[in-house]
């Protein structure tokens, strides 16, 4: 089985040989009175991935660069850009057959937790880089208005939650038809504004597309709004 990495819509010019997915949990075990242990099940937490990664100086003619050759100084300042930005960025993991038929794929949104750099005489001039992500939830807080509301002995104070809008209909989706030198990268940020959004753009169009990396001219995809 072959599997391509990209870490923020940078594909890695040559696959770890091996990565783990830790999948935790957060149940809790107490002990009740002459009843022993108990599991209480709950929701699961975040799911880590690490993985280790050959980054040559030199190009190879097994490595795989999807826009051309780069230095290894690109991706380690890619890296240390995921590290200092404080904002998750898309991990994908794109598995396929010896055929060349799409497996399946891992895409979660994650932060750059640490990575570490090895320099060994024994590896010559390649860099091996040890990674380390954690799955990354979107969150937020509520609006909440209180007024406060005078009675002639006492104040009592009531909540009221702001009513939601009403549900507005969904524009119709685009389609855009793939050009010489197209890549979803580039289709992302010219009509979406952001070449972060390329993979939404590649779940809409999965039964056209096998590997996001492969696009070809005259394929007509569907866009999101």
């Amino acid at each position: 089985m072959a599997y391509i990495i990209y870490l923020d819509g940078v594909a890695l010019p040559i696959s770890p040989s091996k990565m783990q997915m830790k999948i935790k949990n957060q149940n809790r075990t107490i002990n009740l009175i002459n009843d022993g242990e108990v599991n209480i099940l709950k929701s699961a937490g975040l799911t880590e991935i690490s993985f280790d990664v050959i980054i040559p100086h030199v190009k190879y003619p097994f490595a795989v660069y999807s826009s051309g050759f780069r230095p290894a100084s690109f991706f380690l300042d890619k890296f240390e850009a995921l590290k200092i930005s404080k904002k998750p960025f898309q991990f994908i993991c794109s598995r396929t057959s010896p055929s060349g038929e799409l497996l399946f794929d891992t895409n979660i949104k994650v932060g750059m937790e640490d990575y570490k750099i090895t320099e060994d005489s024994k590896a010559g001039q390649d860099l091996q880089i040890t990674i380390s992500l954690k799955q990354y939830k979107d969150y937020g807080t509520k609006l909440v208005n209180v007024t406060v509301k005078q009675t002639s002995s006492t104040q009592k104070a009531t909540a009221t939650v702001q009513p939601s809008r009403p549900a507005e209909t969904a524009p119709a989706l685009k389609t855009y038809t793939v050009k010489s030198g197209d890549t979803l990268w580039n289709i992302a940020k010219k009509y979406l504004g952001n070449g972060n959004r390329y993979t939404e753009i590649y779940n809409l169009n999965k039964a056209k597309i096998s590997n996001p990396n492969m696009i070809y001219v005259g394929q007509v995809l569907t866009l999101p709004n």
